[in-house]
Formats: structure tokens, C-alpha cells, sequence
């Protein structure tokens, strides 16, 4: 079973320093349709003006992965962690028994562009934590993070595994899967063939009882997401 969310389809908020497109219901885009998936529950792709951010808030029991596509994030937290987050690299903050945080574009001249995704954890109170990594741009799956750490991946509290997809043009791969979990693939650049679907950059697939999964990149470089979930 395949099941596509178009870009045009999602949900949008404008705040002016902030334009975001919602897959998932979140803050005032409500619909009872798609309130998550499995274990994930949102993802978000924002667009942060320069010079603009979001103020210190709070986060509890949930596992909150950032990707930059373009310009950079600086990341402030109650736990002492002070990062910059740039393009391509990933950040997961396991929120726990309670974490407060920002996070601001720094530049004053360039817009940031970035993956706010949010899993909902397995465990409940824990201390909070945070990871960043760099996983690169070489092609195929890479595994950026899972329960068990594996392949040097960060470590998330829910048995989900997160992939960065990139392939070129007309290259595919497979995952092997299992009809007893659940599949999702968010693509950002490219146009990809899942099985007979096509999907564009910001679309969505729900896949479930499948035990493989066939990634195919037509005429141009893909970049994706792709989610293994309980």
C-alpha cells in the first residue's frame, strides 16, 4: 500500500519571518486526516527569514530531528548545548523529562531553509539529550539515526531508523522491509519512483505491507528521507 501527500496538499502557516508547509497537522493547520504516522508526528519544512528565529520555548518527550537545506541554525539550549547547525547536517534533540531551546537564523542577509521532524519516543522522562553529525553526500541509504546507534547513526528513543537518501540519475536502490512496519519518504530535491508512483520535491508516500522497497531516480539526482517505523 502506497499512499501519496502532494506538496500543494499540506498545511501553511505565514507568519512573515516565518513561511513553514505542514504534512502533518501542527499549531493551526488542523486535519483529523493526517495527524501523523506511525511514531512520526511531524514535519515541517521552514523557511526563517534573516535576522529572525524562534524565541526560547519548551519541548517534552519527543524526539526532534533538524536538517538544513540551506543557510545555517543557531541553536541555544537549557541544557548548555550552543551549536550552528549548517546546511547537510542533521541535529536530534531527545527533548526528555524537559528541555527548552531556541533557534535563529543568524545571517542577516540569507533565508534558512530547514526539515523540523518530530518522532514520538518509546520512552518516556528521560534526561535529555543531544546529538549532531555530518553524515555526508555519498550515494545510496545512509542510516542516520536508530535505536542502537549502528554504522556510527544517532541515537533515537523509538525503535525508527531515519535514512538519507541521495542517488543519481536513473540509479535505484532497495531496502529490504517487512509488512509489520511502516514506511515513509519525504523527497527535497528530484523526482523519485516508488514501485509505479512518482514522487516531486515535497511530497509524501505512507508504504505499508511491503517486504521491499524500491527507490528509483528518474532523469535527474534525488535527495530523500526515508523513514522505518514501528
Amino acid at each position: 500500500m502506497i499512499s501519496i501527500r502532494r506538496s500543494n496538499q499540506r498545511g501553511s502557516a505565514d507568519f512573515g519571518w516565518l513561511k513553514s508547509q505542514h504534512t502533518f497537522s501542527f499549531g493551526n493547520y488542523y486535519d483529523e486526516q493526517h495527524m501523523g504516522f506511525s511514531a512520526l508526528r511531524v514535519i515541517n519544512d521552514d523557511r526563517v527569514a534573516p535576522d529572525a528565529g524562534f524565541q526560547t520555548h519548551g519541548h517534552r518527550d519527543m524526539e526532534i530531528i533538524s536538517y538544513v537545506l540551506k543557510g545555517e541554525i543557531a541553536h541555544k539550549d537549557s541544557e548548555g548545548n550552543v551549536a550552528t547547525l549548517p546546511p547537510g547536517e542533521f541535529q536530534l534533540m531527545s527533548a526528555g523529562s524537559g528541555i527548552r531551546h531556541s533557534e535563529f537564523n543568524p545571517s542577516i542577509t540569507k533565508e534558512l531553509h530547514f526539515l523540523q521532524i518530530w518522532i514520538q519516543p518509546n520512552v518516556y522522562g528521560q534526561t535529555p539529550g543531544y546529538q549532531q553529525k555530518d553524515f555526508g553526500q555519498q550515494q545510496g541509504l545512509t542510516l542516520v539515526a536508530s535505536p542502537d546507534g549502528k554504522d556510527g547513526s544517532m541515537v533515537i528513543k523509538q525503535d525508527a531508523r531515519l535514512y538519507q537518501l541521495i542517488l543519481a540519475s536513473d540509479q535505484h536502490v532497495k531496502l529490504a522491509a517487512s509488512e509489520q512496519r511502516h514506511y515513509y519518504v519525504h523527497v527535497i530535491d528530484g523526482e523519485l519512483q516508488i514501485e509505479n508512483q512518482i514522487v516531486k520535491p515535497g511530497d509524501g508516500a505512507k508504504i505499508a505491507d511491503i517486504n521491499e522497497l524500491q527507490l528509483t531516480a528518474l532523469d535527474q539526482p534525488v535527495k530523500a528521507l526515508v523513514f522505518d517505523l514501528p
